[in-house]
C-alpha cells in the first residue's frame, strides 16, 4: 500500500488503517533518525567536533593505519587494469548497466585512471621525480587525502540511503521550501545538503547533490548551484585550519565570518553567469520527480509528514540497499578516487614547483594593499592557490606574521569551495553539467565576493 500526503491526516477509527499509518511513520522515522544522527548531528570528541559517520571513518582509519596508502594504491591499480581489460576484451558482465558505465569509459577518463595509478605507485615506492613523490605533492594525495576518502566514502555510501531514501529530505524540503526558494532559488531539500556539508564534509554534500540530481530531485541549475555554493568544508576541517595557522583563539569570529561571507556568496553567485544560464531541465533518464508544493487545507507540518511517509513507503528493500551501497562504493573507489589523485597531484605540482599561482596572483597585491591587508605580497598567492587544494592557503600563510592577514586567508580558503584536489574532481566526474572553465569562473566569483566581506569583518573582529 502506498501512503499519500492525506493518509496521515485521517486515521479514522479503522484499526487496520491505524496500524498501517503507524507502520508508515516508523518506516520514515527510524531510518531517517539514523541518517540524521550519522550525518547532521555534531559531537564533541576531545578538542574537535565530528559527526557519527566521521567517527566511524576515523575509527576505521585508525584500525587500518599505515595500510591505507597501500590499499589506495591497490584500488587505483585495480581500477585501471579492469578498465583496460573491459575496453580490450568486453566481457559479458560489462556490456550493459552500472558496470558498463563504471569501466567502459571515454579515453580521457582511462588516461586519468592510469595517471592516478602511476602517481600512487611512484609515491608509495618513492620511485621517480621528486615533484611527484614529494611529501607535499603525491604524498599529500596518497598518504593524507586518499585514506580519508577511502574511509569516509565507504561509510557515506552505506549510510547515505538512510538520509535520502526514507522521506527525511521530503519532510525537511516541504517545511523549508518557501524560504529556500525565496532566498536561494532552490528546493527546500537542499537544506539537507548544506547541513551535511557543514557538519560533515563538502565531499558528502557533493555526493548527496549528485545522487539527488541523477534521481530527478534537482534540475541542472539547482544541482550546479548547490554543489558549488553549499559544499563547504566541515567544522572539523575549519578547526584544523585555525590550529595550523595559529588563530585557534579566534575560532568563533573566524567561523562567523565564514558563515556570513558564504551565505552572501550563495545568494549572489547563482544569479550570475555561468550558473544563472544553466537550464531548469532535469536529468533525461529520470525526468522531474520533485514534489514540495503545499496545497489543500492540511497544515504544513502534516503535509510534510505525509510526503515523508509516502516516500518511505517506496524506499528500496534491504537487498536493493545493499546492492546500491556496493555499487556506490565501487563507483567511488574505482571511478572517483583515481580522478582525485590524478587531478590533485597535478594541481599540487603546479602550485609547489612552478611560479604559476604567484604569477596569477600579481593583480591581487594592489587589491590587498588597497584593503589595508598587511604583508599583501606574501598573502597574494594564498588567495588563489586554494583552487588547487583547500589546505594550501593555510600552508602558504602559516609563516605570515600578521594575525589579521592569516585570519583573512584562512576564512577565504573556506569560502572559495572549488578545490580541484577534491570538490573540483568530484564535480568533473559527476553527471552534473559543470565544465572546468565554469569551475574557474565560479571560484573567481566567490573570491571576489567573499574577500571584501572577510576583510571588513577581519578589521572589525581582529585588528
Amino acid at each position: 500500500m502506498s501512503a499519500s500526503p492525506d493518509s496521515t491526516a485521517a486515521g479514522g477509527g479503522d484499526p487496520d488503517n491505524t496500524r498501517l499509518i503507524l507502520r508508515g511513520l516508523l518506516k520514515f522515522l527510524i531510518p531517517s533518525l539514523i541518517g540524521a544522527g550519522m550525518f547532521l548531528v555534531p559531537f564533541s570528541t576531545g578538542d574537535t567536533i565530528n559527526i557519527g559517520m566521521g567517527m566511524l571513518a576515523d575509527g576505521l582509519q585508525a584500525w587500518l593505519g599505515d595500510a591505507l596508502p597501500a590499499i589506495a594504491t591497490l584500488v587505483l591499480c585495480t581500477s585501471v587494469l579492469l578498465t583496460l581489460y573491459v575496453k580490450a576484451v568486453k566481457p559479458s558482465w560489462s556490456r550493459e548497466g552500472t558496470l558498463n558505465e563504471l569501466f567502459d569509459v571515454a579515453p580521457l577518463w582511462t588516461l586519468m585512471r592510469a595517471l592516478g595509478a602511476l602517481f600512487a605507485l611512484m609515491t608509495y615506492f618513492q620511485i621517480g621525480p621528486e615533484f611527484v613523490t614529494a611529501s607535499f605533492t603525491g604524498g599529500v594525495m596518497l598518504n593524507d587525502l586518499a585514506p580519508v576518502l577511502l574511509t569516509f566514502f565507504f561509510f557515506a555510501a552505506i549510510l547515505l540511503p538512510f538520509l535520502v531514501d526514507f522521506g527525511f529530505m521530503e519532510f525537511i524540503g516541504s517545511l523549508v521550501r518557501v524560504p529556500f526558494r525565496k532566498i536561494f532559488g532552490l528546493p527546500g531539500r537542499s537544506a539537507i545538503d548544506a547541513t551535511a556539508s557543514w557538519m560533515g564534509s563538502g565531499t558528502v554534500g557533493v555526493l548527496i547533490t549528485t545522487q539527488q540530481y541523477e534521481r530527478g530531485f534537482y534540475n541542472r541549475r539547482e544541482a550546479s548551484v548547490i554543489a558549488t555554493n553549499f559544499s563547504i568544508v566541515s567544522i572539523a576541517f575549519a578547526l584544523l585550519v585555525t590550529s595550523f595557522i595559529g588563530i585557534n583563539h579566534l575560532f568563533i569570529p573566524f567561523y562567523l565570518t565564514v558563515v556570513v561571507a558564504g551565505l552572501v556568496a550563495a545568494v549572489i553567485v547563482p544569479r550570475l553567469p555561468p550558473l544563472s544560464r544553466k537550464p531548469d531541465t532535469y536529468y533525461e533518464p529520470v525526468g522531474c520527480r520533485l514534489v514540495e508544493e503545499h496545497s489543500g487545507s492540511q497544515s504544513l507540518f502534516r503535509y510534510s509528514l505525509g510526503m515523508a511517509v509516502a516516500r518511505a513507503d517506496k524506499a528500496p528493500g534491504p537487498r536493493q540497499l545493499v546492492r546500491h551501497a556496493l555499487l556506490n562504493v565501487a563507483d567511488i573507489f574505482f571511478g572517483l578516487l583515481p580522478l582525485v589523485i590524478a587531478i590533485g597531484t597535478v594541481a599540487l605540482i603546479l602550485a609547489e614547483f612552478t611560479p604559476l599561482f604567484t604569477w596569477l596572483s600579481y593583480p591581487m597585491v594592489p587589491v590587498l594593499e588597497w584593503m589595508r591587508v598587511p604583508e599583501a605580497a606574501a598573502a597574494a598567492p594564498a588567495t588563489l592557490v586554494g583552487f588547487a587544494d583547500m589546505f594550501l592557503p593555510a600552508v602558504l600563510a602559516s609563516d605570515i606574521e600578521s594575525e589579521l592577514t592569516r585570519f583573512v586567508i584562512a576564512c577565504l580558503s573556506l569560502t572559495q569551495l572549488i578545490y580541484m584536489s577534491e570538490i573540483g574532481a568530484l564535480l568533473l566526474k559527476s553527471k552534473i553539467p559543470l565544465k572546468l572553465w565554469e569551475l574557474v569562473v565560479i571560484f573567481l566569483l566567490r573570491t571576489a565576493i567573499t574577500l571584501p566581506i572577510i576583510v571588513v569583518m577581519g578589521h572589525w573582529l581582529v585588528a
